[in-house]
């Protein structure tokens, strides 16, 4: 079952953008980290139409550099 997520998807969408990243640039980083994430998967993730695995979004959180809760503020 996927469940619909929009706001962290969004959320996702804007921590990638303020990093001034593109969905492929994401994509390589997570790869070198040891993800299988491909771009299409990334952009379903953003859309809120794909759930994120544990470890993908643990690789975010250090991309990033920003704790959890960037991920999912609901304001």
């Amino acid at each position: 079952m996927i469940l619909i997520d929009k706001p962290f998807g969004h959320n996702l969408r804007e921590l990638r953008k303020s990093n001034h990243l593109t969905q492929i640039e994401v994509v390589a980083r997570l790869q070198l980290m040891g993800s299988t994430l491909e771009r299409s998967a990334l952009a379903n993730i953003e859309a809120g139409r794909r759930n994120i695995k544990v470890n993908d979004l643990r690789y975010l959180k250090e991309i990033y550099n920003v704790d959890y809760e960037a991920f999912f503020n609901y304001d």
